[in-house]
């Protein structure tokens, strides 16, 4: 005998979800059948409304809607803040990854482990806002703060060395066009490289 479940249950279980990766601080698995399994449910939810709407349109005037009515309009709308919560919930979570590393979204997206808990929604979503944080950083120009640059703690230097840890190509700079080949040392200003840093790319010498 199947076991009975109420209307809403899914949607518990999705929260649970958001719930559970906040307490253990790790990205969950993109939970795909449980979010078209919830779909699905809201489907069977609007069927059911529709003759109870009918019914009530051909109610007298002042006449209360159907309990029914309203039990199934409450699961709908229940069932929609879950639904949003959750997605919410990872989409802060890609942010929080995001500038976390700099902005160096290879990074995040080379790392199998991560890759396969998102789903292809998700990774063209990290995409976007990641071709949207580029246009806004080239928008401020040269002179301005750089916004992919950690602040963690006061820049005490304009100008910092570094160290080329792994090659990452042509950067641009103030100083022009510098190509950071693994194992040179440059003296430039630490807004054209703070993110290079912060990425693992080259290593401040103190």
């Amino acid at each position: 005998m199947a076991e009975a479940r109420q209307f809403g249950d899914l949607a518990t279980q999705l929260v649970l979800e958001s719930r559970r990766s906040t307490a253990t601080d790790t990205l969950l698995k993109y939970n795909d059948p449980l979010v078209r399994s919830i779909i699905r449910e809201q489907r069977d939810l609007e069927r059911a409304a529709d003759p109870l709407v009918l019914q009530s349109l051909d109610a007298p005037e002042g006449t209360p809607p159907p309990p029914g009515l309203i039990i199934i309009q409450t699961a709908i709308n229940r069932n929609k803040r879950c639904l949003l919560a959750y997605h919410s919930h990872r989409v802060e979570r890609f942010r929080d990854m995001y500038w976390a590393v700099g902005g160096a979204l290879p990074h995040i997206l080379s790392n199998a482990d991560i890759r396969s808990k998102l789903s292809p929604h998700e990774v063209d979503y990290l995409r976007q806002y990641h071709d949207s944080v580029m246009e806004y950083r080239a928008d401020l120009g040269t002179n301005e703060l750089d916004i992919m640059a950690g602040i963690e703690r006061p820049i005490k230097d304009l100008n910092v060395l570094v160290k080329v840890v792994k090659d990452c190509g042509v950067i641009q700079t103030e100083l022009g066009s510098i190509d950071f080949k693994k194992g040179q040392r440059f003296m430039v200003r630490r807004a054209d490289i703070e993110h290079l840093i912060v990425q693992g790319y080259l290593e401040e010498i103190v």
